[in-house]
């Protein structure tokens, strides 16, 4: 729904820019999408194909809370950006209002959590091999920390404002994903946002050099 009224508003996804005129790019990219759903649903899949009529758990609990949480995440950064965007004062500029205050990215946290949520409360009906379905919300972790989420976003915002001094603040006190207050994350040493809060080398590497004169 999002998506749709995006492409309403906008009409166009800047996304495919290069693709429309590739057919073959465009198979890959569908493809690959398809490969993606299919993958993320499998907790739900093998729920669906369960037996069924177990008692309800605490893993159900924990599991659907995620999920309502990175759902309202998601939709919230969603709808904030693209009010933001629509603001015409703001053209030129990166989101930093809303929750985008405590994470650069927190559609895809909202994102990483609802599907971590999904494999969580589907725990009770696995059995044996059944458990590695968390191939499913790994491999959209790994997608979006490495492939086609942060990176690509990190390396588009590092050359339009990487010359701003306050886009600098900006994403040296932002967490890149999980959300945390400015205050905090601004003061915590390289290796621990490095370690618990995956600010990843790779995220700056197209950010350009201060020079000095």
């Amino acid at each position: 729904m999002f998506l749709l009224m995006r492409i309403l508003n906008w009409g166009e996804d800047r996304r495919f820019d290069e693709m429309r005129g590739n057919m073959g790019k465009l198979v890959v990219f569908w493809t690959f999408q398809a490969v993606w759903v299919w993958t993320v649903s499998l907790p739900v899949t093998f729920v669906n194909a369960s037996n069924g009529g177990r008692l309800f758990q605490p893993a159900d609990v924990i599991g659907w809370t995620m999920w309502v949480a990175g759902f309202l995440i998601e939709a919230t950064a969603d709808q904030q950006k693209l009010s933001f965007k629509n603001c015409q004062e703001n053209k030129g500029k990166w989101c930093d209002v809303g929750v985008w205050k405590y994470s650069r990215h927190p559609n895809y946290f909202g994102e990483m959590l609802l599907w971590w949520g999904v494999y969580v409360a589907s725990l009770p009906v696995l059995k044996g091999a059944e458990y590695l379905v968390i191939f499913g919300p790994v491999f959209l972790t790994l997608l979006l920390f490495f492939v086609s989420g942060i990176p690509l976003l990190e390396a588009s915002a590092d050359q339009k404002y990487g010359n701003l001094g306050a886009y600098r603040h900006y994403k040296k006190t932002t967490s890149p994903l999980i959300l945390l207050p400015r205050g905090v994350y601004g003061y915590l040493p390289k290796w621990c946002k490095t370690v618990f809060f995956f600010e990843f080398p790779l995220y700056s590497r197209n950010l350009p050099q201060e020079t000095t004169v």
